[in-house]
């Protein structure tokens, strides 16, 4: 094994932004994280809760601007089947009139 090829081996200090530190082994002497088991939700069995009210009534919105659209598009298609009915040329006129 060649001896400058490895890195330096340390037992570095981690330190989380709760303010919780321990020593793992790694490169850097010094490791800075944002999250850590002490603090982390899935390990403290914290539950943060995003404000699913708003979530539903958003979906409530989308829900009635669906409806509002189907509601338009329907009413086209009605105005244009009742355009589609009427005589188109004077022949059609002609024999409508018979």
């Amino acid at each position: 094994m060649k001896a400058s090829v490895h890195p330096q081996y340390y037992d570095a200090q981690v330190i989380c932004a709760c303010g919780n530190r321990f020593t793992v082994g790694s490169t850097q002497e010094v490791i800075h994280v944002e999250l850590c088991s002490k603090c982390h939700p899935f390990y403290t069995g914290e539950q943060r809760f995003v404000d699913s009210a708003s979530r539903i009534q958003k979906f409530q919105q989308k829900q009635t601007k669906a409806t509002e659209y189907k509601t338009k598009i329907k009413e086209k298609e009605d105005e244009k089947k009742k355009s589609d009915n009427g005589p188109k040329s004077l022949r059609e006129m002609l024999m409508g009139a018979k």
